[in-house]
């Protein structure tokens, strides 16, 4: 239950919010700076905890619903409360997390116990103070969008407009008003007439940070559409259809599980995008559709690993992907509870591992190699060694600074920058 299912930052970078297989959300904050613990800056506590979701039974279907937590996404602050989305396979809840650190005291009506007073005996009017107490975090479900979706919800994302949101299942995608629950507009329906003839599922979905009426989402194909909802009411034709064309001689039983894709994430400038498919991460440029612009291999050593991995399920894993504030980096999980990081600019790239052994607060991270045959080095891992039950699937980079969440099994590691 407590394996963790997702990882988020909010807008700020000051809360991160995971949720796990037990229908749990976990807010940590960050510390502040104080002047006797110059170091504890970076330092991340829980805030909050909260059940968001519970499991249910579809009646209808003979289904369970598992209570676990797809996706959560945080909306830019308002006002002194914070907000966020989290989902499970069927229902999405906006929750306000808000704090108290004051109570009101000398009420006239009623007693300091809560006991209602007798009118006719006040004969004095007091005026009510606030008083300091423990500082209480409170999480209330605000609204709660159900009974949209057939198939299981994948993705959620805030449109820029900060008004609506979308949610993706494997076969539709629906645009809701966050003040509106009985309703949501179904933007993308890809089910065909006859079920037999499904060829592709949905399997990502995001809003464009910048233009509230441009969508992408991605399907088990390889291929991602970008669709504009300016242009009709159910985007069935894309404008724009990305899709790198295979190299035939590369193909195999396997090409097209690999091919599909696990996620995609808008850059924040809103100029590219990236694609997480089985053994690589793609950048794409908006305006070039037939090939995207940089291709990085997370774990090239694992494709003569194809049918072990098929076997035991580990193909259809389904990788995230995240960019850093500036664009300039990337990042994605692989095995063995390692992780990759690429630099844009310098094409370099590196391997890290998030583990108990080798994450003692402020030790430094060292590379991690890993040996394809023949002769082994000395600080270098085998292939036919690597644990493919620690996997990271779930990352999250601090959208100003460099920090990175990274979620491994049921264990959050928080790694930043060297500081000299």
């Amino acid at each position: 239950a407590d394996i963790i299912s997702t990882v988020e930052f909010n807008y700020s970078g000051e809360l991160l919010a995971t949720g796990d297989k037990g229908g749990r959300v976990v807010i940590f904050q960050r510390e502040q700076e104080s002047k006797n613990r110059p170091h504890s800056r970076g330092e991340y506590n829980v805030y909050s905890t909260f059940q968001s979701h519970e499991p249910e039974f579809d009646y209808l279907k003979s289904l369970e619903i598992e209570e676990k937590i797809n996706k959560i996404r945080w909306l830019p602050q308002q006002n002194a409360a914070h907000s966020l989305l989290s989902t499970n396979d069927k229902t999405i809840k906006l929750w306000k997390i808000s704090q108290r650190d004051k109570r009101a005291e000398g009420y006239n009506l009623k007693d300091e116990d809560g006991r209602l007073r007798d009118p006719f005996r006040v004969t004095s009017l007091r005026v009510p103070v606030l008083l300091p107490m423990d500082l209480m975090v409170e999480a209330s479900p605000r609204r709660i969008f159900a009974n949209a979706h057939t198939y299981h919800i994948n993705s959620i994302s805030v449109n820029s407009d900060h008004e609506t949101y979308l949610s993706a299942d494997d076969l539709r995608v629906n645009l809701w008003h966050l003040e509106i629950t009985d309703r949501s507009f179904n933007i993308v329906d890809i089910k065909p007439a006859n079920m037999e003839e499904l060829t592709e599922v949905i399997t990502a979905a995001e809003c464009h940070p910048h233009q509230c009426n441009v969508f992408v989402y991605s399907s088990s194909k390889g291929t991602i559409r970008l669709c504009d909802m300016r242009a009709a009411a159910l985007c069935d034709r894309q404008s724009k259809f990305f899709e790198e064309p295979e190299d035939p001689s590369s193909r195999s039983f396997f090409s097209e599980i690999i091919s599909s894709i696990s996620d995609v994430k808008f850059s924040h400038s809103g100029r590219y995008m990236m694609t997480r498919d089985y053994l690589s991460v793609k950048v794409w440029d908006l305006n070039m559709e037939n090939r995207p612009v940089e291709t990085y291999q997370v774990h090239e050593y694992l494709r003569s690993k194809l049918c072990s991995l098929y076997e035991n399920d580990c193909i259809f894993d389904k990788f995230e992907c995240c960019w850093n504030g500036s664009d300039s980096a990337i990042m994605t999980g692989s095995y063995n509870n390692f992780f990759r990081m690429f630099d844009r600019n310098t094409r370099r790239d590196i391997t890290l591992e998030a583990s108990r052994e080798n994450s003692k607060p402020r030790a430094i991270l060292k590379a991690r190699k890993v040996s394809t045959g023949g002769k082994r080095k000395k600080d270098e891992i085998s292939v036919d060694s690597l644990d493919f039950n620690k996997k990271i699937l779930h990352t999250a980079w601090h959208p100003k600074e460099n920090v990175i969440a990274v979620a491994a099994t049921n264990n959050l590691y928080i790694f930043q920058d060297k500081i000299n």
